[in-house]
């Protein structure tokens, strides 16, 4: 540990050892697969810290006694939940809405106009407080014609079920939309008495479902989908944890599918499960 973190948390109002912070770490792993080095010990205290006053604790080591005794299980979701990091925006990383909107789903209409199937199925994995699918809702409305004839469905997950929530209320203070095309914030959203919250209409609330769920646990959908978001995620996982979920991903996507990654991210040794095919962007292999 660096003399100077070692200093700063000395100073702090809770003491915190390395050993509990490696604790704590340990049990983020092993839920999340979220890698905790180090250097990240402020980074929890200032995360915990307020949870430890709300409590009435007086030490971390206080806090690790909880989470290990019987009401920890109750307590473990909070903690998850502090500790995750959620950061996010509409239609951030925009090019993957330009190669959605026109490369997947003109691909998408040409299928259903070819074969009549008209079911089409997006993932957001890691969806934090909904902004990212509700972007693919909003490409999907103005983008795929007729989208009433079309079986179209979001799924948008997160570990973080404040998070979700959030999400799924769709309401977001008025400036978090600066990044939302004018004319998509007049069709899809309408603004509180006050004018200072936007709130996500019926149009797109009805493409998507939200739910809670741990990437590193079981799956309960089936899919297939046509395409899945996983964007920011994985540069918290070791490289095991990371090749073990692409192959999950890959079990998931239809042949030709589409997987999108965020923008520091990238795919190595996936066995010809998934090829470059523009920036962050992979292509499942088959047809």
């Amino acid at each position: 540990m660096p003399a100077q973190a070692a200093q700063d948390t000395a100073q702090k109002e809770f003491p915190f050892t390395m050993k509990e912070f490696r604790y704590l770490s340990s049990i983020v792993y092993d839920q999340t697969g979220i890698v905790l080095k180090d250097h990240k010990i402020n980074m929890v205290y200032s995360r915990l810290a307020r949870r430890l006053r709300e409590l009435g604790l007086k030490s971390f080591a206080d806090y690790c006694r909880l989470l290990e005794g019987e009401g920890g299980a109750a307590e473990s979701g909070v903690f998850i939940n502090a500790i995750t990091t959620n950061l996010t925006k509409f239609f951030r990383e925009s090019h993957h809405f330009d190669h959605l909107a026109d490369t997947a789903l003109a691909e998408t209409v040409l299928r259903g106009d070819k074969t009549g199937d008209r079911r089409l199925r997006i993932w957001s994995a890691g969806c934090s407080s909904g902004e990212e699918p509700y972007s693919i809702a909003m490409t999907l409305l103005a983008r795929l014609p007729r989208l009433g004839a079309w079986d179209a469905k979001i799924l948008a997950t997160d570990l973080d079920t404040a998070m979700v929530a959030k999400g799924k209320s769709g309401t977001y203070p008025k400036g978090d939309l600066e990044n939302v095309p004018a004319q998509y914030r007049k069709r899809f959203f309408t603004l509180t008495d006050d004018r200072s919250q936007a709130v996500a209409g019926n149009a797109l609330r009805q493409l998507i479902t939200f739910k809670q769920l741990n990437l590193l646990k079981p799956w309960p959908m089936k899919g297939p989908f046509d395409a899945i978001f996983c964007r920011n995620v994985m540069i918290y996982f070791d490289e095991e944890t990371k090749t073990r979920l692409i192959a999950r991903y890959a079990k998931m996507l239809k042949p030709g599918g589409w997987l999108y990654i965020g923008h520091s991210e990238t795919l190595l040794d996936t066995a010809g499960a998934f090829q470059l095919n523009g920036r962050t962007i992979y292509r499942r292999s088959g047809s």
